[in-house]
């Protein structure tokens, strides 16, 4: 079976590009029927940031990414928190020391730095690999007795993985085919700290093979660390899972990887929610908080560095389930779009059902003290809905159809207008007084007969009517606004606008 993961660190919120490694396993395991599961990485508890863990859940919770297992909700390779399970990594690293891939290295931090700048001396760079390590403190350069003195008065000490000299490793990726580095390009990693705490590389290898994790879908920033990952697979005697390494989200314009600045900057949310840093205090805008829909953002994420083979752009879960394949995915970045992700927002919430976008429109006009009967909500909200991309444009898009206005946008004042327009206006209201109070009536009466009988500008005539009505020249077709609104209502506030905007 299909068995893949999604392994995020709890060091702050979840970046959108997480969220996309997170859908693309998703709907990797979904087609093949096979298992999710999620996994927290922890091992780093110098960057543990509290609430992270329950951001991340929730996150993918609101997207509808779903887990089989979990930290969240238990499973039968538990448990689901690296720190959880901190006692079992000793033993691989006793293995790895016993079978002659792994030594004990002693160095103190100072005598690195001091190597790393004798290098900078030389205008290099220090890398502890196999062509350094011979000459560092470690147990390939020490006595045996000399190791486990050190060992038994408890000096600390770091645990490397010991690359073979002058080895090509390969890498099979299923997107971009093989990959091949030289051991001597690799620094020898460490692995286990004598603190009883794994790295991730080590943490991450066992708990893959103990979770029987059979594909490895994660972001392209993992790809160097991928050839240690397949040797310490041959070290341990296992089987490698399938490597798929995505590409990256870019930034806007330019070139680099999306990151918080280029959202602050250009104004859109590099976070699935948003996040309240418990140690700053800053606040990050959320892609819920400003009002996307979930699967607004799961179809425009999909999209970025897959398609589906066609032109296709709008799909639901079950499509992209149906029609996720990794052969489609790219091997270059993909950029961040702001105006695609609008434009799903704004077809997904075409879709959503008049009643509860009359639920959001609802609450809106209670907030503003105003009663309204349910069903001219649900009309109002069935006529603009076309209108509308985020649920706070409701109220501004829509507030002329619960209070009359008490300001006239000036430029439409000065551009509509003209002297005389008080008449016209008047003779609207003689209309609305005598003729039946129906559209096509009004219609007949109003521009056919009146505005067109007297060779009268119908654009100015009708976006005067619109302002006396809504404020500004924005809305529905005007007849069926006034018929939404009523005959007395349109009166007054026709009668309004003859007496204020002339002054």
């Amino acid at each position: 079976m299909v068995r893949v993961r999604f392994a995020p660190s709890p060091t702050g919120p979840l970046h959108i590009g997480g969220v996309r490694t997170a859908l693309y396993n998703y709907l990797f395991a979904r087609q093949q029927g096979g298992k999710m599961i999620l996994r927290i990485e922890d091992t780093d508890q110098t960057r543990f940031v509290p609430g992270a863990e329950q951001y991340i859940i929730e996150a993918l919770d609101w997207l509808g990414i779903q887990f089989d297992e979990g930290v969240h909700l238990g499973g039968p390779y538990g448990p689901y928190r690296q720190s959880d399970r901190k006692e079992l990594y000793r033993q691989y690293a006793e293995q790895l020391i016993r079978d002659g891939w792994a030594y004990y290295a002693f160095d103190r931090p100072e005598a690195l730095e001091a190597k790393r700048k004798e290098y900078e001396a030389q205008k290099k760079t220090f890398q502890y690999d196999c062509t350094t390590r011979a000459n560092m403190e470690n147990s390939l350069t020490m006595p045996a007795e000399e190791v486990q003195r050190r060992l038994a008065d408890g000096e600390p000490y770091v645990l490397r993985f010991k690359f073979p000299d002058n080895t090509d490793i390969t890498v099979h990726d299923l997107i971009r085919g093989q990959v091949t580095m030289n051991s001597r390009l690799l620094d020898d990693k460490v692995l286990f700290k004598s603190d009883g705490m794994p790295t991730y590389h080590l943490a991450n290898i066992v708990d893959d093979h103990l979770m029987e994790i059979t594909h490895v879908i994660r972001g392209e920033e993992w790809l160097p660390s991928a050839p240690l990952h397949v040797m310490l697979y041959k070290a341990f005697g296992w089987q490698a899972p399938q490597f798929a390494h995505l590409p990256l989200l870019l930034k806007p314009e330019g070139n680099g990887k999306l990151s918080k600045r280029d959202g602050d900057r250009l104004g859109f949310p590099v976070f699935p929610l948003e996040w309240h840093d418990p140690k700053s205090g800053e606040v990050s805008s959320g892609y819920r908080e400003q009002g996307y829909l979930p699967q607004a953002v799961v179809n425009m994420l999909a999209l970025l560095g897959w398609n589906p083979g066609n032109d296709q752009e709008m799909m639901s879960i079950d499509d992209l389930i149906r029609l996720f394949s990794i052969e489609h995915i790219s091997k270059s970045g993909a950029k961040f779009n702001l105006d695609k992700a609008r434009w799903f927002q704004h077809e997904y919430f075409q879709q959503l059902p008049d009643e509860q976008v009359a639920d959001m429109l609802e609450a809106q006009v209670k907030e503003h003290g105003i009663e309204a009967g349910r069903d001219y909500i649900v009309k109002v909200a069935a006529m603009m809905k076309e209108r509308i991309t985020f649920p706070s444009e409701l109220w501004d898009t829509c507030c002329y159809f619960f209070q009359a206005p008490t300001e006239y946008d000036p430029a439409a004042v000065k551009k509509r207008w003209q002297p005389g327009m008080e008449t016209h206006m008047a003779k609207v209201i003689e209309l609305l007084n005598t003729v039946p109070f129906e559209y096509d009536a009004l219609h007949q009466a109003l521009l056919e007969d009146y505005i067109k009988g007297n060779g009268l500008n119908t654009g100015a005539v009708m976006n005067s009517l619109r302002l006396s009505v809504v404020g500004k020249t924005v809305g529905p077709d005007m007849l069926t606004l006034v018929m939404m609104l009523g005959k007395e209502e349109v009166i007054r506030r026709v009668e309004r606008a003859i007496a204020n905007i002339k002054n």
